[in-house]
């Protein structure tokens, strides 16, 4: 069983924001395949089972996206091999996605979270491209909703993502990396 967690913060104020697109990738995969998402408050995010796989929305927020991603690796016992996290990247520039097998938090708290509570830097993501950055505060940007004029190019990298991680579960880290990075 792999773990999907796509990182973004809860509410109606964050829908669209760039800091989101991990929590939109997983909503529209959901949507295509009718599959709809349940709350769990003892897991603290938002779950369904597509298949083999469980899809998580943390409802920690952003910062504390670890405590749900422990809370159900733990449950579910599933190894850190088996997760892929999805999560927006201020340093790509928007409709670019990137596979990485490990690494840093590079400055992104959700991951920062992730590390300290899996114990870890050596699990997959998938980074979703929100970049370039004007110049303001990260923290500003990210909390920004996509402008209209970027809606299209955000439906197409939203649709390359899910194709992204369906080729990923089907082959793995290394082939998903030479195919779409």
């Amino acid at each position: 069983m792999k773990l999907i967690t796509g990182l973004g913060n809860i509410g109606d104020r964050y829908c669209f924001t760039r800091h989101n697109a991990g929590f939109m990738v997983l909503d529209k995969w959901a949507l295509d395949n009718n599959f709809a998402f349940r709350e769990d408050k003892k897991l603290k995010c938002f779950i369904t089972k597509m298949g083999d796989n469980l899809l998580i929305k943390p409802t920690t927020f952003m910062n504390l996206s670890g405590e749900s991603v422990r809370a159900v690796m733990d449950y579910y016992k599933i190894d850190v091999k088996d997760l892929l996290i999805i999560y927006d990247d201020i340093s790509l520039d928007l409709g670019r996605i990137r596979f990485r097998a490990n690494g840093s938090d590079g400055g992104h708290n959700g991951i920062k979270s992730i590390i300290k509570h899996v114990g870890t830097k050596e699990f997959d993501r998938l980074k979703i491209g929100i970049g370039p950055q004007p110049n303001i505060p990260s923290e500003n940007y990210v909390l920004q909703n996509f402008p209209k004029e970027q809606m299209d190019e955000l439906k197409i990298v939203l649709k390359k993502s899910i194709e992204a991680v369906e080729f990923y579960l089907a082959n793995g880290i290394e082939k998903a990396q030479n195919k779409f990075n």
